[in-house]
């Protein structure tokens, strides 16, 4: 696991002191060691600049960049299976001198050049310049696990793991873009490929970067897309047969992200997810795995005793921290420096304690995020899919229409109800539109759009997501499995994943992500929803196999979601901070925020009106954020 920098200048201008500075400012992806190399390529200069936490071959050999004939690489990540790839490679008369999967995947590359990645079973981004071809590949893995954002302006194309390495760059001009602002107040994150400054972009999961040296020319490539696996025909297997290789599969995957030089441990929490990670690895295991949990003073949200329960019934050797606003108030100032973009999942705080929580401990961490997606988990997906089959289209689109000339204030009783007036707006769009999918962006927005332009100061265009997916969607038969293969674009790609990378990182830890492997993706895309979904019962394949370990008993209880308790928080220890960031002086500085009307959002909150906190949450967020990176540089 590191952190990769570097930059692709066609004037020829950028230095390695540069470089150093991109690189440097990522240490905490990587303590271990550093490297930085600058390479001429014509009137080009290609710079390549690494840190490592070294967790495969802790040795001076996994040393960065690596270098192999013509071909020169960065890479963040594992290749799980690097010693099966290692062995085929060995086979054609490959040698090596380390034991580190970063030099079978350069030489992998030599061998098949970009179809190396159909080989590999793992997270990772990587840059590989191939001197005598003069270009360079840039490469993201499957789910999207490890992050690469990319900017392209004016003859200079710069590359990184996070966005503050492009602040180290002269060149680099950080203009705000309104427009992907409204879609983070809509989603509290930012969906790719776009990111909060002009010019810059994530590279997709699935993605590969082709530059040309000689024209200057990138060419964006995809080499696996999770649609596809949701448009092959649905399994013949039986309930029985499904059943068991999912948990193979599961078995496979889990024991792969073990692999390491240095301690592993697992977060645990009280739900199906990350249980089965626990409960599989337990019972392969003669040791005691070490497992994690973060837990509340404000017992309505706490699951720390559940989790609790599961490591006793496991025999895991189990570490919690109960904790409460003292401490999310520590955590808060660091957060705009952790999530060098405006990111406000409310579980940024519990993620990033029970981070720091298992880096006294361990080096790598498992998380369970892609349970929810490949098992059919979150209720969104019932309700996306109730809610525009419970009257046919033509109904739904009258009742949209009427409800559209009734203001919901004016509405008796319902418009003294929490959030009223944005769930009223959201099932007008829903049944206006008449499509789970689309049903399903309404129900994943904090704010809606009509919202988020209420509270902006300028005006906004709008950028299509993958949540305005349409014709891809027509050859994948269920509506759930489309909803699925949505949210695997969007929610986890962008939201999941990056709250847990950025977490670990942050204390130098590798997160891992058991349940994404590829191969357990694919078989669970042909498996027909009525499966997934059984008797009422979400998870239902998961849930099997989950009580096979643990007794039902102790894991069938009411889903709780693994977030901190914000809103008691925001009202009561965490007050004043929230009414200095959100004052108007300090809203009006950006020139993004109306800032009279956030006011009048918050006073209502204070006041104990029934706001959702999540709304002001991700104001505060961009506050705190637009503080550090663009007052404070």
């Amino acid at each position: 696991m590191c952190g990769i920098a570097g930059f692709i200048d066609f004037s020829g201008k950028s230095t390695q002191d540069t470089l150093e500075q991109m690189t440097d400012v990522l240490m905490h992806r990587g303590p271990n060691d550093a490297g930085y190399e600058c390479f001429r390529q014509g009137d080009t200069v290609v710079g390549l600049g690494q840190r490592r936490l070294s967790i495969i071959d802790l040795s001076s050999s996994g040393h960065q960049p690596m270098h192999f004939g013509q071909y020169n690489i960065i890479f963040n990540g594992e290749v799980y299976n690097y010693k099966e790839i290692r062995k085929d490679l060995e086979a054609q008369g490959y040698e090596f001198f380390s034991g580190s999967d970063t030099e079978v995947l350069l030489k992998g590359y030599a061998c098949w050049g970009e179809k190396v990645v159909d080989r590999c079973i793992g997270m990772f981004a990587f840059v590989i310049l191939d001197a005598e071809k003069n270009e360079v590949f840039i490469c993201r893995d499957r789910a999207g696990v490890k992050p690469l954002y990319y900017y392209r302006k004016d003859g200079l194309l710069l590359f990184a793991s996070e966005l503050k390495s492009f602040h180290k760059h002269p060149r680099f001009e950080k203009e705000i873009d309104a427009n992907s602002v409204s879609l983070f107040l809509q989603y509290s994150y930012i969906p790719a490929p776009y990111t909060v400054f002009k010019d810059t972009r994530k590279l997709l999961p699935g993605h590969y970067l082709r530059v040309n040296l000689l024209t200057g020319e990138p060419q964006e490539v995809a080499y696996w897309d999770v649609l596809d696996a949701y448009r092959k025909p649905a399994t013949k297997m039986s309930e029985h047969e499904i059943i068991a290789h999912t948990h193979s599969l599961m078995k496979s995957a889990y024991q792969y992200r073990m692999v390491a030089d240095v301690p592993v441990g697992v977060f645990l929490s009280g739900g199906y997810d990350s249980a089965s990670v626990a409960a599989i690895l337990q019972s392969g295991s003669a040791n005691r795995i070490k497992t994690f949990t973060i837990g509340y003073k404000e017992r309505q949200w706490d699951e720390s005793a559940e989790a609790r329960k599961i490591a006793r019934h496991l025999g895991t050797d189990h570490t919690e921290w109960i904790i409460g606003p003292e401490d999310a108030k520590d955590v808060l100032h660091h957060l705009p420096e952790i999530y060098d973009e405006p990111f406000a999942d409310n579980s940024t705080v519990p993620t990033t304690l029970v981070s720091r929580l298992a880096s006294k401990q361990v080096k790598v961490a498992l998380s369970a995020d892609g349970g929810d997606e490949l098992f059919a988990g979150y209720n969104k997906f019932n309700q996306a899919i109730r809610y525009t089959s419970q009257f046919p289209q033509g109904i739904q689109r009258m009742i949209s229409r009427a409800m559209g000339l009734i203001p919901p204030a004016n509405i008796p009783y319902f418009s003294k109800q929490y959030n009223f007036a944005s769930r009223y707006e959201k099932m007008k769009l829903i049944w206006a539109a008449g499509k789970p999918q689309q049903a399903l962006k309404y129900i994943s927005q904090y704010l809606t759009e009509s919202e988020a332009s209420h509270y902006m100061g300028v005006q906004t265009d709008r950028y299509k997501t993958n949540f305005d997916l349409n014709g891809e969607l027509n050859n994948i038969d269920e509506s759930l499995n489309k909803l699925l293969a949505i949210d695997y674009r969007t929610f986890l790609v962008d939201n999941n994943l990056v709250k847990v990378d950025r977490a670990t990182m942050s204390v130098s830890i590798e997160g891992r992500e058991p349940m994404l492997d590829h191969r357990l993706v694919e078989f669970l895309a042909t498996v027909p929803s009525a499966l997934k979904t059984k008797e009422n019962t979400n998870k239902y394949i998961l849930k099997t196999i989950v009580h096979e370990y643990l007794p039902k008993s102790m894991m069938d209880r009411p889903k709780r979601p693994f977030i901190a308790p914000l809103q008691e928080w925001f009202r009561d220890d965490l007050r004043e901070q929230m009414q200095y960031f959100l004052s108007e002086e300090r809203l009006n500085k950006s020139g993004l925020f109306n800032g009279a009307h956030v006011q009048v959002l918050l006073k209502n909150y204070l006041g104990g009106g029934k706001v959702s906190h999540q709304k002001l949450w991700n104001i505060l967020v961009f506050q705190l954020w637009y503080d550090r990176w663009m007052e404070k540089l």
